[in-house]
């Protein structure tokens, strides 16, 4: 049995999904790398935020809702800001890196993203850390975790937000993405993008 205590809990995975993406944002804001590079690179932030905001749509705003006074103003700010950032990704998908709208919208997205993670970091997660057990918290990462395994990695802004629609049809949107990932070659992850280089 594992001591709740040493357990990464849900603010954590969080928290670390937020640092690789900041990590990717400055590369890509470096402007170094080839055209090709940089393609790579926005799509390896594009779905590891398309699986970070299912997750969190998924689990950890209803557990705002729930545990929250105003969790469900909370919840419904931070849903909003995922549909912007995910409006911008979908244009931000199919151009290339040579074209000047590629840096336009990587920079909105960039400030949209950040403008979130000091939201949910200075306020969301400290208070969710303040109202729910350690054990709950826990669990939430289990949850997230599993979620993003199964998530899009492409943007799909028409796709529901709020359970239980998300959830039921979040997986086989993932699915059918992978596959196109896979037969694309497109990378999802910084490991799978290393492996090519």
């Amino acid at each position: 049995m594992t001591d709740v205590q040493t357990e990464r809990d849900v603010v954590d995975v969080l928290m670390t999904d937020h640092r690789e993406v900041e990590a990717i944002f400055v590369e890509l804001e470096s402007r170094q790398g080839t055209p090709e590079h940089r393609r790579q690179l926005a799509d390896v932030v594009i779905a590891e935020l398309v699986r970070h905001s299912v997750a969190e749509e998924a689990y950890v705003y209803p557990a705002a809702r729930k545990a929250l006074p105003d969790g469900g103003q909370l919840a419904e700010h931070e849903i909003s800001e995922h549909a912007d950032a995910e409006r911008t990704m979908k244009e931000l998908e199919s151009l290339d890196p040579s074209e000047p709208r590629f840096d336009e919208l990587l920079t909105k997205l960039t400030a949209t993203i950040r403008h979130h993670v000091q939201d949910e970091e200075n306020d969301l997660f400290p208070r969710l850390r303040a109202a729910c057990a350690r054990e709950e918290l826990v669990e939430l990462a289990g949850k997230v975790e599993a979620a993003k395994k199964s998530a899009p990695t492409r943007p799909h802004p028409a796709a529901p937000d709020h359970p239980p629609a998300n959830k039921l049809l979040a997986p086989g949107t993932g699915l059918v993405d992978r596959m196109r990932d896979a037969l694309s070659g497109r990378p999802t992850s910084m490991r799978e993008l290393r492996e090519k280089s």
